[in-house]
């Protein structure tokens, strides 16, 4: 398992990317450490970090995560158990293929570069043109519009869209 990775910002400027725990050493180190927004990689999110029982969790050993239950309506099991092949073989060809296809992946990674962009980039020129260039996927509008933003909240918000620029 891929452990996530955190990105400090300090006003327009990147401090630190890296694992949580990593990110936060920094920003302890730092005497400006507490004024930074730290944000989720995975998808954009602010992380509150203001509690010190939140940073102590933070930079403890992981755990393991435990499994998401599945809930299946009625219908969903009847036509899983409707597979000549079996309900478990299904589901198993269902998440490859969803994998293998990158089902939602595009519109995942354009969600996570506007939760970022709406914080750190609302009342910068270019907003709403970069926010509708994102979202139609155009890598080079969205780069026109934002070309005015600071270096690192533009390259951070390319590299949140991803493949949902093209």
């Amino acid at each position: 398992m891929v452990e996530p990775t955190f990105s400090a910002f300090l006003g327009d400027r990147r401090l630190a990317t890296g694992a949580l725990a990593e990110v936060l050493r920094v920003l302890h180190a730092r005497a400006d450490g507490q004024r930074a927004q730290v944000f989720a990689d995975t998808d954009g999110e602010l992380v509150k970090l203001g509690r010190r029982a939140e940073i102590a969790q933070a930079l403890a050993p992981p755990t393991e995560p435990s499994a998401q239950p599945v809930t299946l309506l009625p219908r969903h099991l009847a036509w899983l158990e409707g597979r000549p092949e079996g309900a478990s073989a299904a589901l198993r060809r269902l998440v490859d293929r969803a994998t293998r296809d990158g089902v939602g992946r595009e519109r995942l990674a354009r969600d996570a570069a506007y939760r970022f962009v709406s914080m750190m980039a609302g009342d910068l020129a270019g907003f709403e043109e970069a926010c509708r260039a994102l979202y139609a996927g155009d890598a080079n509008r969205f780069e026109a519009a934002a070309a005015d933003w600071p270096r690192d909240v533009r390259s951070y918000a390319r590299r949140l869209a991803g493949e949902g620029l093209r």
